[in-house]
């Protein structure tokens, strides 16, 4: 097939500016404003709801991710037909792709605007970011959702079945293995105490509590109706833990280590969906659309499956050195707090003051839906850095089968003092 002159001279001005997107390094660059930078004009999420006995138990994700929709295109005003393409995160719920479809369907999308799903396990939702950015950035489209949602109580963490020859491999073996274990795995080989994980929870627990009592988090989150109920506020959140509260509850998992990890200085389980919508600066500005962040880059890294918490030692450094900067010009870092064995590990490994770190908890306190957790970390983040009118966030987590990834963003939006004027 051929391409005409005409065709052809309309593309190479656009592909050539997509090639030099972000091609310099350090501050200055990262936050240079050019036409053909990924911006993110919307970035909200659900309330969450725990395991089990929490406001999402009975909805699977589609009816999620449909009530989400619904409510960022009646927030936004967003013509959903000027959407180029949707990428949903998501882990365990059963055919996936089908759900997700029929979810933006259901919601009022076009037949003609495409989707797809992407599972990278606990980096599924920044997985969905890094796929519509890099679309954005090769010039396929200029617009674009990125989803994460999961359903824990619906959609437990199927058990990995491997054929034995697979199985009979140290490494294959061990990156199946349950979770909790590697958790034990890690404390025991890096020698992070009971008491050590008990404190770096007590932190999450604190600043959570308080967050939520404050009206922090409102700020993140958009109300959705399911079922004729309006849910509007976490209630995974528990106040009031104590560290005497910590050290008094049982290990889950006694077979296991050193037996140190506890209900209540591990992740929750729990449900929940958040969005981001993104396209180029110059589509944003055509479009009137309120700029709040900007994308600037990914890594993902393997690291020892036994040893999987450790996965954002070494992606956050790779992500810093792709964009030219260092962990101290990071203003913000939301870093999973899978278990505080691996959290508190990975805290003191780099060397990041706490001060930075998850301000307003993490996910032992608020909890760790998978495919949610990477678009939440981004929601999260840039909500936190507006109120301190500070510019760059750091996402990361640890990924399940041994693996690590992290995100750089930049701050955009008005200071809130100055957007209430």
């Amino acid at each position: 097939m051929f391409v005409s002159a005409t065709v052809l001279r309309a593309r190479v001005p656009s592909m050539m500016r997509n090639v030099s997107t972000h091609s310099g390094k350090g501050i200055s660059a990262v936050l240079q404003k050019n036409p053909d930078d990924v911006v993110i004009t919307f970035a909200k999420r659900t309330a969450m709801g725990k395991n089990r006995k929490g406001q999402f138990k009975d909805i699977p994700v589609d009816e999620m991710m449909q009530a989400l929709l619904k409510a960022t295109f009646e927030k936004t005003k967003l013509d959903p037909a000027k959407l180029d393409d949707i990428c949903v995160g998501t882990c365990h719920p059963p055919s996936p792709m089908y759900s997700s479809r029929a979810a933006a369907l259901a919601s009022g999308i076009p037949h003609d605007v495409p989707i797809s799903t992407v599972n990278r396990l606990c980096s599924s939702g920044l997985m969905a970011i890094r796929n519509i950015a890099h679309a954005i950035q090769s010039g396929e489209i200029s617009m674009g959702m990125a989803i994460g949602v999961e359903n824990m109580t619906l959609n437990p963490r199927p058990t990995p079945v491997i054929a034995e020859s697979v199985d009979k491999i140290p490494r294959a073996h061990d990156c199946i293995q349950p979770m909790g274990w590697t958790s034990e795995m890690g404390a025991q080989t890096y020698k992070v105490s009971r008491q050590k994980q008990d404190e770096y929870a007590l932190i999450s627990h604190t600043r959570a509590a308080k967050a939520a009592t404050t009206g922090i988090f409102s700020e993140e989150i958009i109300p959705v109706e399911v079922r004729g109920t309006v849910i509007s506020v976490d209630d995974t959140i528990r106040p009031g833990v104590t560290t005497e509260m910590l050290s008094g509850l049982k290990p889950v998992f006694q077979d296991w280590g050193d037996a140190a990890t506890t209900a209540g200085n591990a992740s929750g389980i729990g449900d929940g969906a958040a969005l981001c919508i993104l396209m180029t600066r110059e589509r944003a500005e055509k479009e009137n659309m309120e700029i709040i962040g900007k994308w600037i880059g990914s890594a993902v890294v393997g690291v020892e499956p036994r040893y999987m918490g450790i996965g954002p030692i070494a992606a956050i450094p790779k992500v810093l050195t792709q964009v030219g900067l260092t962990k101290d010009d990071i203003d913000i870092y939301e870093i999973n707090e899978a278990f505080a064995s691996q959290f508190a590990y990975c805290v003191e490994e780099l060397g990041i003051s706490m001060d930075k770190i998850n301000p307003n908890g993490g996910a032992i306190a608020v909890t760790h839906p998978l495919g949610m957790t990477g678009v939440r970390q981004v929601v999260t983040g840039l909500a936190e850095l507006r109120r301190k009118d500070k510019k760059l966030l750091c996402t990361s987590m640890c990924v399940g089968s041994g693996m690590g990834a992290a995100g750089i963003f930049v701050n955009e939006a008005q200071p809130l003092y100055e957007a209430k004027l």
